[in-house]
This record gives C-alpha cells, structure tokens and sequence, in this order.
C-alpha cells in the first residue's frame, strides 16, 4: 500500500514523520510498538543523535525496562524524522544465526549486524558464557568501535561485573563508547522488586 493510499501526502513534512513512524512500527516487535523513551538520559540521546553519537548501553535488572526504552528510542528517531538504517537482535539470537551451519555464510550475517548504521542489540550478556561467544562479542563490538558506529544495548550484567561476564576487551570498549544509563524500580512484568547481582 503507498503512501497516498493510506491518507497522508510524505511530500509533507508531518506525512513524512506519520510514514517513517509507521515503518518503523511494522519492524518492531508487536509488544514494543508502543514503546516509550521515557527514561531521561534515553530521551536526551535521542534529541542529540547524529551518525557519530555515542552508544547507550541499558543496564538493569531482569523487567525493568530496557527493551522498552531501546525500542522507545528507536520509535523516537523515526518520529524525529532522523533517517537511520537500524537492526534489532538479542545477543543469543545473534549467536545462533552465527553459528556455522550449511547453506549460511556467517561472515555474511556477521557484517549484517557490525555495519548496520544503528544496532539494537539486546540482553547482552544473557546467553551461556564460551570462549566462542566472547570472541563474537569482541568482534562485534570490536569493528562497530573501530568503525565508529552506535549501538543501543540492553544488559543485566551489572557494571561492576562487565570484566566478568564480557571479558577484558569488550567492557573495556563499552566503558569508552557508550553513555552507560541504569534502570531501576519493580520488574515490569511481575511488580517485584529486584535488584541487579
């Protein structure tokens, strides 16, 4: 269906913003197509975004709303009208596609994610700890460093516990390009109070 089809005229600017918030809406999944960034320092990454802005890493326990804020943020710059290619995915997910299986060229998949413009990646540091899933992270994160390109991250592991869980090479990464945000208050999901390890 094109744009005139659907009641608004993107030659506009108000059509332009109504069609990019709509595409973008179709792309996220359907529990965070309502999504908000609420949080303060979301919402001021947001006004400031640019190709060269820092990423934001969401720490927090388990429901307190960090794919709410991430996807809130993304629903935000498609409002502002900032034009960003983008790719959302969660960190196991991501390591199942990459690894190695018939038919699939992981080298192909990986550049998918480490050249997106913005990467959404979430629950970072969620899946079983391997060297393997380490080495993907490092170059992950690595190349998207190196490259200068944003990321929005979500993870549990507190900040203290970076080194730990993600290795050396990696927290040190994320402690230097990334505008950390910490969430707090009652798992989302169950009301309950919990607190990060």
């Amino acid at each position: 269906m094109d744009a005139a089809a659907e009641g608004y005229d993107v030659s506009t600017r108000e059509g332009f913003l109504r069609r990019a918030a709509e595409t973008t809406d179709r792309r996220i999944p359907p529990r965070f197509r309502s999504a908000l960034a609420t949080q303060r320092e979301v919402v001021s990454w947001c006004e400031g975004y640019a190709s060269d802005a820092p990423s934001l890493l969401i720490l927090g326990a388990t429901g307190a709303g960090k794919t709410h804020q991430a996807f809130g943020a993304i629903r935000s710059l498609a409002s502002r009208g900032c034009a960003v290619d983008w790719l959302a995915v969660t960190a196991p997910d991501l390591y199942a596609q990459l690894r190695p299986r018939d038919g699939i060229d992981a080298e192909t998949e990986f550049r998918r994610y480490a050249d997106v413009p913005l990467l959404l990646l979430d629950d970072l540091g969620a899946a079983k700890h391997s060297e393997w899933t380490e080495e993907i992270n490092y170059q992950l994160i690595g190349h998207r460093y190196d490259a200068m390109l944003p990321c929005l991250i979500t993870s549990n592991v507190p900040v203290a516990q970076l080194r730990a869980i993600l290795g050396d090479r990696v927290a040190s990464r994320l402690r230097e390009m990334c505008q950390f945000v910490a969430l707090t208050g009652p798992d989302r999901r169950t009301g309950t109070v919990r607190t990060a390890r």
